[in-house]
């Protein structure tokens, strides 16, 4: 008989943020995933200088969390069902990195994504994940986390599946296929995002999802592709007492 091989690492999508209900929580490490556009927009940030990111679970909070700082030292933006707040600098990246936030802290609420993070907050190492640093992310988890269990939470919307975090979840899980090897524990959820992302082409993938076909609609094209500008980005955001600052 052959001597069974220990499989170190574990890692598995969750397709809505919805699904962490019946998960237990603690104890694992979580990638969260809103790719249009929410955690792409803070990877961005953080890559072109935020201080931090404050991702708040709504519009009450982001304003909360601005009073607790000086004038002038952060930026609020985000956006609720698609439409940014009022006051709010848009949520998008390229549109927030025009508006400015180098050397600033960022509040960030969106409908989904921070919503995700904040559920997310009692793992034991919570990621902000996109298509623009994931390799980095990869690498990062793969040596500080051995034989931790890693989840890829997908935001979704509203409770929904949402093609364009499914993809980015297959991407992460592509890059852990070519640095875990044969170390890598797929779940069936894994291995169905891995063998979409590889036959999938971005940026069409996402302009033709739902919410692609809604940012084209208005005007954000451009939003969606940056968004798909693989690895560009090597910050590795941590999310700790509710902040991600780049590890």
């Amino acid at each position: 008989m052959s001597a069974k091989i220990e499989l170190n690492h574990r890692i598995h999508v969750l397709t809505r943020k919805e699904e962490l209900d019946g998960i237990r929580v603690p104890g694992k490490v979580i990638v969260v995933l809103d790719i249009l556009f929410a955690t792409t927009t803070m990877v961005a940030a953080l890559a072109h200088g935020a201080t931090e990111v404050l991702p708040v679970a709504d519009e009450a909070a982001a304003r909360a969390a601005g009073e607790r700082h000086a004038q002038g030292s952060y930026v609020l933006s985000g956006e609720l069902h698609a439409q940014t707040l009022p006051g709010f600098a848009h949520p998008a990246p390229v549109a927030l990195l025009q508006h400015g936030v180098k050397d600033k802290a960022l509040i960030y609420s969106t409908t989904n994504g921070t919503v995700a993070m904040t559920l997310a907050a009692g793992a034991k190492r919570v990621y902000c994940g996109a298509l623009l640093n994931a390799q980095a992310i990869v690498s990062r988890i793969a040596s500080e986390h051995p034989r931790d269990t890693v989840l890829i939470l997908c935001s979704g919307s509203g409770g929904n599946f949402n093609l364009e975090d499914f993809y980015g979840a297959g991407c992460m899980v592509d890059r852990f296929a070519g640095v875990l090897g044969a170390q890598a524990d797929f779940s069936d959820s894994a291995r169905t995002a891995l063998a979409f992302f590889r036959q999938a082409q971005a940026p069409r993938v996402l302009l033709d999802c739902r919410v692609g076909r809604m940012m084209v609609a208005r005007g954000l094209a451009h939003e969606v592709e940056f968004a798909c500008r693989f690895d560009a980005f090597p910050v590795v955001p941590v999310l700790e007492g509710g902040r991600l600052r780049c590890a």
